[in-house]
């Protein structure tokens, strides 16, 4: 098979007829529901098996973020509104600015509320969009398809990886172009949907997981996350408020006034506050000990101590 040929659909594992869902349309809403949980329930094994790949990816985009690179996604259809939803998620969640987390969809931002096949089809508009992200040594570029032959995104992969990018191919059938052309493959083999051939089912589910993975686990050891404490986030609205105070309570070990005060002296920046704390330093010193480790909290109470003995 040549480099960039695509596998007929209907030999694809995803594409298969699944014996579980049979006569799906005779089944009571009660079976239906059940077929349908039964399945899901094997995508958490089936991504189990791909923890390897995916930790070396979560290495990977740790160490472009660390650079001041970026993580880049690129996908179509499900896969791309998939990607959009974590880019989108990243920043309100760890405080990182939008531009550190990217997609890049066919059809733009518009293909997020309703199809634009045709443009999946186009390895010209895969090339194009990815051009103007612009990628290089610096980023890391994720391309999702679960098929694995989508044209746009296997195209967008490779010339991220001819301009120096590391590059993952994340896809539900082994043996793909994507996974050819990306220098990593992350395949989670889901096989045949309930319904067949929709794969915005158990194939979009292992997706998330798995961008759930990718991004998180850099994140975290980035030092945006101490302990499993979601501690860099912007207090935007009486949730997020909320929730800050929370992060404190339980960081610090304290009631719910003391983290209040802790805050108030912090100026209301989670982080800050809780070096503060740990180290028994000034908002001064906490500040500048956080951005000497890029906003790695663990790292800048461990600096921060170590400064103040005698």
């Amino acid at each position: 098979m040549k480099k960039n040929a695509r596998p007929t659909l209907e030999n694809l594992p995803t594409e298969q007829l699944n014996p579980s869902s049979s006569d799906l349309d005779l089944k009571s809403s009660l079976e239906i529901a059940q077929i349908i949980n039964s399945e899901d329930a094997t995508v958490a094994g089936v991504v189990g098996r791909a923890l390897p790949q995916i930790a070396r990816g979560i290495d990977w985009i740790t160490d472009a973020l660390a650079r001041g690179g970026r993580l880049i996604y690129v996908g179509t259809g499900t896969s791309g509104r998939i990607a959009a939803l974590d880019a989108s998620e990243s920043p309100p969640t760890f405080n990182v600015s939008p531009k550190t987390v990217q997609f890049v969809m066919a059809g733009g931002e518009r293909a997020l509320s309703r199809a634009v096949e045709a443009d999946e089809d186009s390895r010209e508009l895969g090339i194009r969009e990815m051009r103007k992200k612009k990628p290089g040594k610096k980023d890391v570029v994720v391309g999702i398809a679960a098929s694995g032959r989508t044209p746009f995104t296997v195209a967008a992969v490779e010339y991220a990886r001819q301009a120096g990018a590391k590059t993952i191919g994340l896809s539900c059938n082994p043996g793909s172009p994507l996974e050819r052309a990306a220098e990593l493959g992350i395949v989670v083999e889901t096989g045949p949907e309930v319904v067949s051939g929709s794969t915005r089912m158990k194939a979009g589910t292992a997706e998330k997981l798995v961008l759930n993975m990718l991004s998180t686990g850099a994140m975290v050891k980035l030092g945006y996350v101490y302990g499993n404490l979601m501690v860099n986030l912007h207090q935007k609205n009486t949730k997020l408020i909320e929730r800050a105070i929370n992060i404190v309570q339980k960081a610090l070990g304290i009631d719910r006034h003391e983290a209040r005060q802790a805050l108030k002296r912090a100026s209301n920046d989670v982080p800050v506050a809780i070096v503060m704390a740990k180290a028994g330093v000034s908002r001064v010193i906490a500040g500048k000990h956080l951005k000497k480790s890029r906003g790695h909290v663990r790292n800048a109470i461990a600096a921060a101590q170590a400064a103040t003995k005698p």
